[in-house]
């Protein structure tokens, strides 16, 4: 189950979460919203 919480991100993390996103549409073909590339990120990060 998700959560809803506010966090504040640098300009330069967002920049390129915002590109990661971009690619994930472009290789899917669909649409790929901003929390899951956020939470993929951070369970890749965490499962190291």
């Amino acid at each position: 189950m998700a959560k809803r919480v506010t966090i504040m991100i640098d300009e330069d993390l967002d920049k390129k979460l915002r590109i990661l996103q971009a690619k994930m549409i472009q290789q899917n073909q669909t649409s790929y919203s901003y929390s899951k590339v956020i939470n993929e990120v951070v369970k890749k990060s965490i499962n190291k």
